[in-house]
Order: C-alpha cells, then structure tokens, then sequence
C-alpha cells in the first residue's frame, strides 16, 4: 500500500495520513500545522484518530489536544503507533483488539463513532483501566428514518419500479404495492431506534406489537404498543422490523425454526447489524413463500459476497450499511464521540461511557462532593484491616440513598484497592479487580439517618477481622469522617494521620504528643474518640510527614495503647 487515501468533508477542509512518498516509509499523520492549540490548563495530550469522521469533531478534538488522523490502518501500523497516544478514536471498521490495547501503555480512553463497538475488545480495556464509549444517539434519527424508508420501499416496490423504468420499461401492473395501514408491525428491540420506529409507524395507522425482554408494560404502554413474547410476534405480524445488536445471544436469531412460526407472506425489514438473520434460512424462507419480502441494509459479511443469492432475488432490498449513513448523523456522530473522549480525558463523567457506570449531570451534580471523601473512606478502611479482604459493604442513610450511588460504590472500591495492589485501580477496572480477587462488593440504602441528614458507611470484612467507617459532608461542600468502628469522631482526611486506640486513662495522649515531639514530627491536630463503652478510646493524630519504623514501635510499646496505623489521605 503505497499510500491512504485523502480525506475530504464537505463541510472543512481537506486532511490526510499518508506513508509518505515511498512504500515502507513511517505513517505520517495530518496535523494541521496552521491551527492554533487551546490549552484548558491540564496537560494536552495526543489523540489518534483511525477512521473518518466529520470536521466538526475534529475541530473540537483540536480545541484542546493533538489530533492525528488517519483514513485506515491496519492492525499492525495500529500496534505500533498507539503507545503515544491518550485517546483512540475509531468508526466501525477498526478492529480494537487486546493486542491493540495492550500496546497502548498510554491509552486512557477509546472512542467509537457510532453506535455498535463489537469490535472493541471492552474487556481487555476495562482491565487495564480504559474508558470505552461509543455516540449512541448522533445516528438513531438517520436509522428511524432509513427503517420507515424500507418499510415504505417494500410495501410499494419502489426500488424495482425505479430499476424497470430505467431500464426502458412502463409495467403499472407488476408493481402494485400494498398500504401499511391498518397493517401489524413487529418490532424486535425497543432501544431508541426501535421505539423511535414504533413511533412514526404509529403515525401511519399501523398497530405495532413488539419484543424486548427489557422494558416494562408501562413503558411500552406510554410508546402506545403492545408487549408481546418472541413467538407471538412472529405469528402475529405482517411486517417485522429488527432493532437490537448483534451478540452471542441474538446470533441468527431468525433462523430457519423462527421463519416456520411466521405469518405466510411476512415482510422482514433489518437495519440493524448483520449476525441476527441465517440469511441461508432467510432464503429458504423466501423460496417457501413464508417471507413476501425482505430489505437488508446488513448481511452478515460486510462487504456483502457478490455471490450470496440474497443479492440476485427479486423481492429482496439490499444497501450497503447506510442506515446510519446522512450528513446530520456524520456531524452528531463526530461531536458526540468527541465530547465523550474530552470528558474522558479531562477525568469528568461520560454519560456515554460503556464499562463505567454513566452519570447524568443532575446525579453528579448531588454526588460529586462525596466522591472524594468515598475514596479517603476506602483507603482508610482498607489501613484499619488485616487478613484477606472477603467483603465490601457500602450503606448509604438519608436522601443520598435516593439517588444512583454506582459512582460512589466504585470510589470506595478504588479507595479499598489502590492502596494494596501494584497495578492501578480507576473507575473503570475497580470492578473487575475486586472479582478477579474474590471481593464481594454490595450497597445497602435506607432513607432513615440518625445524627445525620446523611451518613454513608464503609465496612470492609477480612477472613480475620472487620472494620467500618463512616462519612458525612458538613455544610454540602466538606467531607469528614464521622465515625471509625464504635468511636464517634471528626477527621478532616487530609495528610499523614495516626490511629491509635489506647486504653482510656489519663497521661495517654502526653505520653504520644511527647514520643512524637522528641523524634521531630510536627502534630497537626489531635482528637480523642470516644464509644459508648467505658474502657477504651482511639486518638486520632494528624502528623505533617511520614513516620519511620522506630517511632512506630515505640509507640507500640507504651503501656496502654493497643495498636498503632498509619494512613496517608493524599491520594494520587
């Protein structure tokens, strides 16, 4: 391949990647030399761009970091050239794989420009910490419409009517089409384009029934359908049209069993993806006379073979995956993924994200001053155990429980796991660390709080021992810990702090503020913890540095003071 191709977009200017002039030369990416870089005060970073995608995004990509782009690359130019690189962006023709991600020791986030990302490897990604996240909405009005467009093409045989007459011939009769009012339309999936489709047939009289093990009866009554099972679709409908993805589980979902149980003479519209029809028992179908007709905009070879016998039947539509495929949808697309992977990079939540549970901004708004105190919570509770971590609870008491916690729950874990294991622990991977090591991760939420308007607690169970904190914010902006074990305190979780639980009698805390004094450590703060118990109490010191082994021990061995821990609350 002696070079790729240009890029052009009608709505910019032009830009390339190219080998340069010689086979065998490095890829060299378009940069734009002339466009001026807007810092936004964080380090900028590069972002790769493997496919075509519209100037619009590209612009806003650039806005804040450096953008390469590219028209293809095969799977070893992309092996080579992500360890630069922050971000990846793709469309659907890139394969991301785990080799793909495992070189890309930078890598942070990978974005798909469109909907469908099975070929993104989202597991490998998500156990080395990278966002995958794809711009689910920028083509669902392109597709609607495309699907409506195919029910309409079939019931009127417009695609063959336009060939004929191209062809020099006038045959009125042969193309007597067939109204969809008052017709049955099955529609299987009810995401936004399925339900978007339910919609418009609506408007056009058609009784819709639908499919989607997902959706509740008050929501499909809301969209005006009726719910129905699998089976009693297929047998009921005249017109069937498919809307769901393509996975182990809807792999030639209409096969040949599927097809037998249909009305005589159904029509079969799909603008999903290719996988979901054995297209041989589609043909068998057709042959049969069970399906009248059939429009494809996917095949489950992309590009479709030239010999597949779908291609030469006359009552079959065929177009080469363009359902998602306008202007409008190329720059929603564009700016969708782009905004997405900005988000990503500057550590904000993405509401597209697809291995990160997604946050609306109404819900980040409530939850955003906990996520710190979240993760100090975790760290601290992690320090007080010993033994192998079993099980992490996290309760949330009072009106935070009444909002999604997930983000939450994945700061405690990140809090819990960071400080014990060599590999990064983010929002992402958390997860999947903690399965990967057994841990039990659960929340239980109550609206009742006492002392507090709100109370969360961490409780982290070993196979020796357990231990609970729990936090609250002061004034809505100011995270403390409120509670460690059965002692009731205020920590402010800033810097180097010492636990030391003592036996409550007096001279314990001269006996520490001396020790610590001698050896040149400077006390930041100091509180005495109490339980409801007489007996024992636990100090709570805040030191500027780091305190060495000898003074650890030293501590350790004054009468009366039971335990000695240190935690550094200066998360990375």
């Amino acid at each position: 391949m002696a070079g790729l191709p240009v890029i052009a977009d009608e709505s910019g200017p032009v830009f390339s990647g190219n080998k340069g002039g010689n086979a065998g030369e490095p890829l060299v990416p378009n940069r734009d030399e002339g466009f001026m870089y807007i810092l936004t005060g964080e380090k900028e970073m590069k972002i790769l761009v493997s496919e075509k995608i519209a100037e619009a995004g590209i612009k806003l990509l650039r806005q804040e970091h450096e953008v390469d782009t590219f028209c293809s690359l095969t799977m070893e130019e992309l092996v080579k050239m992500i360890p630069e690189y922050d971000a990846l962006i793709v469309r659907g023709d890139t394969p991301v794989s785990s080799e793909v991600i495992e070189a890309g020791n930078n890598l942070k986030v990978i974005g798909r420009a469109g909907l469908e990302v099975e070929h993104i490897d989202i597991q490998a990604a998500t156990k080395k910490g990278i966002i995958v996240l794809n711009a689910p909405q920028g083509n669902s009005a392109s597709t609607i419409e495309y699907a409506m467009g195919m029910i309409l093409a079939l019931s009127r045989k417009i695609p063959q009517a336009y060939s004929s007459v191209k062809n020099g011939k006038w045959e009125r009769q042969k193309f007597i089409g067939m109204e969809i009012r008052e017709k049955v339309l099955g529609v299987i999936g009810l995401g936004r384009v399925g339900t978007g489709v339910a919609r418009r047939a609506r408007a056009f009289d058609m009784r819709v029934i639908a499919y989607d093990p997902f959706i509740s009866e008050e929501k499909a009554k809301e969209i005006g359908i009726e719910l129905l099972d699998f089976e009693e679709v297929l047998h009921k409908a005249d017109y069937i049209t498919l809307h769901l993805p393509t996975t182990v589980d809807t792999r030639n979902l209409f096969n040949q069993e599927a097809f037998s149980k249909m009305k005589k003479g159904v029509r079969i519209i799909n603008c999903a993806r290719g996988g979901i029809i054995d297209e041989a028992a589609l043909i068998w179908a057709l042959q049969e006379g069970i399906v009248a007709e059939a429009a494809l905009d996917g095949f489950g070879e992309d590009p479709v073979d030239l010999s597949n016998p779908l291609l030469t039947m006359e009552n079959v539509i065929c177009t080469p995956r363009i359902a998602s495929r306008t202007k409008e949808a190329e720059n929603e697309v564009a700016i969708g993924v782009a905004k997405g992977v900005l988000s990503a990079l500057r550590s904000e939540p993405v509401a597209t994200s697809l291995n990160i549970p997604p946050v609306s901004k109404d819900v980040m708004d409530t939850i955003k001053p906990y996520l710190n105190l979240m993760e100090k919570m975790g760290v601290l509770a992690v320090h007080l155990t010993e033994g192998r971590i079993k099980h992490v609870e996290v309760k949330y008491n009072g009106e935070i429980s009444l909002v999604d916690t997930k983000m939450l729950t994945l700061a405690v874990i990140k809090g819990v796991l960071n400080p014990i294991l060599q590999e990064a622990v983010n929002f992402v991977n958390a997860p999947e660390v903690a399965k990967a090591r057994g841990i039990i991760v659960n929340e239980v939420k109550s609206k009742e709080a006492k002392n507090f308007l709100d109370l969360i607690t961490v409780t982290v169970r070993t196979d020796k021992s357990e231990h609970r904190v729990a936090g609250t914010l002061f004034g809505k902006i100011e995270g403390r810990i409120v509670e460690i074990d059965n002692f009731r305190v205020d920590v402010d979780p800033v810097g180097w702090l010492l636990l030391i639980p003592h036996e409550d009698y007096p001279g314990m805390v001269g006996k520490v503020g001396t020790i610590l004094g001698e050896n040149q450590i400077n006390i930041t703060g100091m509180q005495v913890g109490k339980t409801e118990a007489i007996g024992t109490n636990i100090m709570i010191v805040g030191v500027q540095t780091d305190i060495n082994f000898p003074v650890m021990n030293k501590l350790k061995e004054q009468i009366g003071i039971q335990s000695v821990k240190k935690v550094n609350f200066d998360i990375e």
